[in-house]
């Protein structure tokens, strides 16, 4: 498995001043803090100023009292090669959305390539080469520093379990969306998830009606029989089910619940309610799929944030925990997540300039995209002030030091 090598270290880093500090976990969302000291791109302490060891820093943040966040997780996206998707003949999207919070992409199946390979021998060498192109494309900071875990395989009829060994052999730690490919019956693909979960692919099955010429419908029954670790997009992409399917799949299964952008906005609304009535918060994931038809939206992960926490009335800083967090455990992520030895993977955020809210949590919960000030991925700035964004109140200042 190809390793992307990152030569630049951060060093020693203290972020200070934190007015809001969200940690990513649903059960503990806002944490008693207003310092992180961060080495080499891991957090090594998280707390009062007075009681961490800021001495000798490399560089020193000064939030300003803005709120700091770990940086957003988009759980489905399309990438194909490079920071270029040919779905729109777009040039710069991962960057782009990088400005809108994004850290981390996951691939749901790099499916847009023109021509792409269907045969067993060219599914398996796609999965492998975008596997390790992405993983080389983060080395050589193209894409704005954004972790692409890429190389998601659309399964085929005539697959075997020896071809999701040689996968997993490779690196290949994701399959993509069920149904995209020719295996779109339940019984078929329940065999080729349960050979992926033996060999330690994490696998997704697409939900709602076609969404790309090829793929077909795939009801709450197919969805059930599959059981795939991600039920993604169950609000469609774009055509959602019926509600009543889609609350029967909230019931009768335990797999992570996808929300995403470029789906059926009034049931990503009744799933997250239904969702938070069940008491089963912590399943629910949140993602853009794109690149789409609908384009590619760089403030996606913030917008779908504001309409839940707005429509369906959950707290924001719950569904910035299903953009982070739940996606961490959900995805088996060491990123996502404010703790002691995980990535420095952060976004610093503030209200709006002229929002109606007293402050970011408010101003979300009235439906605002908040003004993204920083970007840091393992301890490193990607970006300051966001080129996206509405601009924010505050931004953090990167302190001068020795």
């Amino acid at each position: 498995m190809a390793t992307a090598v990152i030569a630049e270290k951060s060093g020693k880093v203290v972020i200070k001043n934190i007015g809001l500090l969200l940690s990513g976990d649903i059960d503990q969302p806002i944490l008693e803090a207003d310092t992180i000291v961060v080495q080499d791109g891991l957090i090594t302490a998280i707390g009062k100023f007075k009681d961490c060891d800021t001495a000798q820093a490399d560089k020193t943040i000064d939030c300003r009292q803005t709120a700091l966040a770990p940086g957003l997780i988009d759980s489905h996206t399309h990438p194909v090669f490079g920071d270029w998707t040919p779905r729109q003949s777009q040039l710069g999207w991962i960057e782009s959305c990088m400005h809108g919070g994004v850290t981390t992409m996951i691939s749901a199946g790099e499916v847009h390539l023109p021509g792409r390979p269907k045969d067993i021998v060219g599914v398996k060498a796609l999965a492998i080469t975008a596997q390790r192109a992405f993983d080389g494309m983060r080395a050589a900071g193209v894409g704005g520093g954004v972790k692409v875990l890429a190389g998601a395989p659309v399964i085929e009829k005539g697959m075997v379990e020896q071809d999701f060994a040689d996968m997993a052999a490779a690196g290949v730690r994701l399959l993509g969306e069920i149904g995209l490919g020719s295996v779109k019956a339940g019984d078929e693909a329940r065999q080729m998830v349960n050979w992926a979960r033996k060999h330690g692919i994490q696998s997704t099955i697409h939900t709602g009606g076609p969404s790309i010429p090829g793929s077909g419908l795939i009801d709450a029954e197919v969805v059930l029989e599959a059981d795939a670790d991600v039920i993604g997009h169950i609000n469609g992409g774009h055509t959602a089910l019926p509600y009543q399917q889609v609350c029967k799949l909230c019931e009768k299964s335990s797999r992570a619940i996808e929300i995403v952008h470029n789906g059926n906005e009034k049931i990503a609304l009744l799933t997250a309610r239904h969702a938070m009535e069940l008491k089963c918060p912590h399943r629910v994931i949140l993602g853009t799929d794109a690149p789409a038809g609908s384009g590619v939206q760089p403030l996606g992960m913030l917008r779908l944030i504001a309409l839940i926490s707005s429509l369906a009335d959950i707290p924001a800083e719950i569904v910035f925990g299903f953009a982070t967090g739940n996606i961490s455990r959900m995805r088996k992520l060491p990123q996502g997540l404010i703790e002691v030895g995980r990535p420095a993977d952060f976004v610093f955020m503030d209200k709006a300039q002229h929002s109606a809210g007293k402050d970011l949590l408010d101003s979300v919960q009235l439906g605002d995209i908040p003004g993204v000030g920083m970007v840091m991925i393992d301890g490193l700035i990607k970006c300051q002030r966001s080129r996206n964004t509405p601009p924010a109140g505050e931004v953090p200042i990167l302190i001068a030091t020795p």
